[in-house]
């Protein structure tokens, strides 16, 4: 199995980081605006890309810390089953995101790609932490 990780530190605090993660709100601000679903343990966002469709189950939401969600539902076979996790951490107002897309079936040419959004995203993460505005779905960076 293959795993996607990357590392962030963002000039903002971990509760507005967390919050950014943990909402419909504030995922819509960096990841994608078309968002929809109940971001709750045990229930599924939908992250709409167009007519792609992405089905996250949250798995865990634990306050100021950690997010985690399983792929559950997805129009791309190498996303099912797949798991995504955000782990923060805080140094004197400054936070540390260590992000982790796991469990990829094999490294293929889409994983290579997926890894490069994601970077792009986290990057629309640190935007709108810092500066109020992200670059989510559809004015994403284009790779």
């Amino acid at each position: 199995m293959s795993d996607i990780t990357h590392k962030i530190s963002m000039n903002a605090p971990k509760s507005e980081v967390y919050r950014a993660l943990s909402t419909l709100d504030g995922l819509s601000g960096w990841w994608t605006s078309t968002t929809g679903g109940e971001s709750a343990q045990g229930k599924t966002i939908e992250f709409r890309f167009n007519q792609h469709v992405v089905g996250m189950r949250v798995d865990e939401l634990e306050s100021g810390k950690r997010v985690a969600w399983q792929c559950i539902d997805e129009g791309t076979p190498e996303w099912l089953g797949t798991r995504v996790t955000f782990d923060l951490s805080e140094d004197a107002g400054r936070t540390t995101l260590l992000f982790g897309h796991r469990a990829w079936k094999e490294t293929t040419p889409f994983f290579a790609h997926c890894s490069m959004k994601w970077a792009t995203f986290l990057l629309s993460l640190r935007d709108l932490v810092e500066t109020g505005a992200g670059k989510p779905f559809p004015r994403d960076v284009q790779v």
